[in-house]
């Protein structure tokens, strides 16, 4: 584990630089001992720590150690001293320092991939007498997969092999042989001794054919990578807030702006739904009124027109280069889990804030990230194996190509609840709904808002407009079903309209012949009706023979997934289709109508107004 005092000495320093840093190795190679010195010798450490340590080493009669600094730090931080529990802050006369420290692959990703962390630079650590080992492979290789721009190698515990040249020769070869295979060229490799204090901060003297920079040397020429403010802008949003008191109707679209700025009056879309306004007001807590907004900052801001957004959509400005969306996408995955990445499972993927259920659809090659050996023939990929692997989403996500914007490109992958893996998007792949995708984009960016909005609506009926999908084989009495549970709905005093399927082919379908070939266009249309009820704040209830999971995905394109709930009426589940509930054929009556209520309820569809 890595621990970092939240503020050792003065890290808000007014023009100062800071540059994050990840530093990676295999176990026992001296991670530790290397950020426990750096604490010391550049003066970041509370006043006193360093002699309490060195005192409580004496009393137990235990030999000092710089690593015991990040026990003690974890120690006060049971005693509720601010601690950061995946961060270490210093400082040089130059900048401020973060580093990241990499203890296992999962913290690594959890922290890389999901942002909580940005690495600008990375410093790898090799143990001089055990030598290059399979975690320095790896971790190189994830350096180089999440795109690091900047590397240096430090080649510690030199004490232990009498400060040999040769020792400190044959490990920069090999390794630096195998990073120019992952295309990264080290800035340099430095001989060190952590325990001793060799070239971390100073040179000592101990290796005299040693002439390059020391640690600090290295770190401080390291370039700094600007605010990325002139990129495109991307903000996930985190929530929306609506405020009730005294007035205040606001609606705050909140998140961390990853890339990019934002201005009041910029056209803003949020994808995937592609529905678009402009920004009204840039809102913060308990400061004064701001025009705009930049990347690294926790912002909120209110829009022009009240349109409904969710929690997972990405924020973007219309007039640069927009988020891809799609629900299959190429992908550099490395893999963590004990069990391994397999087709026919469904797996968790998270990217900024969405949330969706994914499956592994194609291996391409597999790659062991120790030794970069290839298979081409793989039907799994197994741990620490990295792949190059398309994936299918159970709905459209917003996100960019890792050599566009590397960040909303990065990954995690969640199994039993569980971190297993993660990566980054190489390739946006068309789906079969990107044809109608396009046209919901274009109808959202032409929509006309009601002025009521939805939570109004949602207070008066005391529901959450929802599509609920009663499907079943030819002969189950689905509609029976829709029908009585449609007439309590309705005693209830809920908004609610029963739709059967020939409603549709009928009336708005009418123009089109009933073809197997215009089964999609039939089921978009369906869609269509179906988003504009929902707009009105009703519970729209369908009956439709034989849904499949592509014509649910094909709904899902048009209505927000969010909004929709599926139940299979009958004894046996003769599509692929994935459904919330499903009903036997004894269950088709008042019983039936009882449990879709209770879900309805569950679901917080029923008496729960947000």
């Amino acid at each position: 584990m890595a621990f970092g005092v939240m503020e050792v000495g003065s890290l808000s320093r007014v023009g100062h630089q800071r540059l994050h840093i990840v530093i990676g190795g295999h176990v026992d190679h001296g991670k530790s001992t290397i950020i426990g010195r750096l604490l010391a010798d550049t003066n970041s450490l509370p006043e006193g720590k360093l002699e309490q340590v060195r005192a409580t080493c004496e009393r137990t009669a235990k030999p000092f150690e710089y690593a015991f600094l990040l026990d003690a730090l974890k120690d006060e931080q049971a005693q509720g001293i601010t601690i950061d529990a995946a961060r270490v802050f210093f400082k040089t006369a130059k900048r401020d320092y973060i580093i990241i420290d990499a203890p296992g692959h999962i913290e690594f990703l959890r922290n890389m991939i999901t942002g909580a962390s940005r690495a600008e630079a990375a410093l790898l650590v090799i143990d001089a007498k055990e030598g290059v080992q399979e975690n320095s492979r790896r971790h190189g290789y994830m350096m180089s997969m999440l795109g690091i721009p900047r590397v240096a190698v430090l080649v510690n515990k030199m004490d232990l092999v009498g400060y040999d040249q040769a020792v400190f020769n044959r490990i920069e070869s090999e390794y630096r042989g195998f990073l120019k295979n992952l295309e990264i060229q080290p800035s340099c490799f430095v001989p060190v001794s952590g325990r001793e204090g060799d070239n971390i901060a100073h040179s000592t003297g101990a290796m005299p054919w040693y002439h390059g920079p020391t640690v600090l040397d290295t770190l401080d020429a390291f370039p700094a990578e600007p605010p990325p403010v002139d990129r495109p802008f991307r903000m996930p949003v985190q929530d929306v807030y609506k405020f009730t008191k005294q007035g205040d109707d606001r609606r705050i679209v909140a998140g961390t702006i990853e890339t990019g700025t934002v201005r009041v009056g910029d056209e803003v879309v949020f994808y995937p739904s592609g529905k678009r306004t402009r920004v009204k007001t840039i809102e913060g807590f308990n400061r004064a009124m701001v025009t705009q907004a930049a990347a690294g900052e926790a912002a909120g801001f209110t829009l022009e027109e009240q349109i409904y957004v969710m929690r997972g959509e990405m924020a973007a400005i219309a007039t640069e280069l927009r988020p891809k969306v799609t629900t299959r996408l190429r992908a550099s995955v490395f893999w963590l889990g004990k069990d391994p990445l397999v087709k026919k499972k469904d797996y968790v993927l998270k990217l900024g804030t969405a949330r969706v259920t994914m499956r592994l659809e194609e291996i391409h090659r597999v790659i062991d990230a120790s030794d970069l050996r290839t298979d081409d023939h793989k039907a799994n990929i197994d741990r620490h194996e990295v792949a190059e692997c398309t994936f299918k989403l159970n709905q459209a996500i917003a996100f960019d190509i890792a050599t566009d914007l590397p960040v909303s490109s990065r990954f995690v992958i969640v199994d039993d609840y569980e971190i297993r893996g993660g990566g980054i998007i190489r390739e946006a792949l068309p789906d079969k709904q990107t044809w109608v995708r396009d046209r919901v984009l274009l109808r959202n960016s032409k929509w006309e808002p009601s002025a009521i909005p939805l939570e109004r609506r949602a207070e008066r009926y005391s529901q959450r407009p929802t599509l609920l999908l009663i499907t079943g084989d030819q002969d189950s009495d689905r509609k029976s079903l829709a029908r009585e549970l449609e007439s309590r709905l309705f005693d209830d005093g809920k908004v609610v309209y029963f739709l059967g399927i020939g409603n549709v082919l009928y009336g708005v379908d009418a123009d089109i012949e009933r073809k197997g070939e215009n089964r999609q266009e039939h089921i978009r249309r369906l869609a269509e009706v179906a988003n504009l009820m929902l707009d009105a704040g009703a519970i729209l209830i369908v009956t439709a023979a034989q849904l499949t999971q592509e014509d649910l995905e094909l709904i899902k394109t048009s209505v927000d997934p969010d909004r929709i709930e599926t139940v299979w009426a009958g004894d046996q589940i003769t599509t692929d289709i994935s459904v919330d509930l499903h009903l036997s054929d004894q269950d088709l009556g008042s019983e039936g109508v009882d449990r879709i209520k209770s879900l309805m309820r569950d679901k917080g569809i029923l008496f729960r107004p947000w």
